[in-house]
């Protein structure tokens, strides 16, 4: 999952990457209203951290902006604000959760995979495609009991393409999701061809991959009815 923290306390910004990094989240960081409206602009993000007191912006008008160019993330408001109209009027703009500072790390997490049980229609933490199973809370792959050795970056894009079962994922998208903000990263859109034929190649011993499909010129995606 990718997501941009939007805070212009320091300390609690690396706090928060340090935190979600390790629970296996990649993480852009905005100090100010200005250079999020400029990631947000140019990213593809799952979730937006966003702090409303930002010295140069109003934190209210960078989600009314997100949702104007199309931003699909889901938000999740930080602030010190407590007032009932500043979470009325970020719900109506489309914000998708509320915490006020100080909050706990872990209560972010669990709303954070709350939502995206929601918004994926999950009833529990695992994804399953034919006898594959990917437990999302240990971070683990099994095919019936045994368990499959995918590397980070092999598992983070074989979840996302499950979570997203069904639907074409560029190799924009891909990446984006893996290694963040490639505008400002080195990085080869060939990796992501490299990385599905091994995860083919290490699932094609338990069982047939017919599911994880190469859309030509575009990306790839899971078939649910080839599985």
């Amino acid at each position: 999952m990718h997501v941009l923290i939007i805070e212009d306390e320091i300390t609690l910004a690396k706090e928060l990457q340090h935190f979600l990094v390790k629970a296996h989240y990649h993480c852009d960081l905005a100090l100010t209203g200005a250079d999020a409206s400029e990631k947000i602009a140019v990213n593809l993000y799952d979730f937006v951290l966003l702090d409303l007191g930002l010295p140069d912006y109003e934190g209210l008008d960078l989600l009314a902006e997100a949702r104007q160019v199309g931003q699909e993330a889901a938000f999740i408001i930080l602030t010190a604000r407590g007032e009932l109209d500043d979470r009325l009027k970020g719900l109506d703009l489309g914000a998708d959760d509320y915490l006020a500072k100080p909050f706990s790390l872990l209560e972010l997490q669990a709303r954070m995979q709350a939502i995206t049980r929601r918004k994926f229609g999950l009833k529990q933490t695992k994804l399953t495609i034919g006898r594959f199973e990917v437990d999302t809370n240990s971070y683990t792959i099994r095919h019936d009991q045994d368990n499959i050795n995918l590397t980070k970056k092999e598992l983070d894009i074989l979840t996302y393409l499950l979570l997203h079962k069904n639907r074409v994922l560029t190799r924009l998208q891909l990446s984006e999701h893996i290694w963040g903000n490639i505008l400002e990263d080195d990085y080869d859109s060939n990796y992501i061809d490299v990385h599905i034929k091994n995860i083919r190649k290490k699932l094609g011993i338990y069982a047939d991959t017919a599911w994880l499909e190469t859309v030509r010129g575009i990306g790839y995606k899971v078939n649910v009815e080839n599985s």
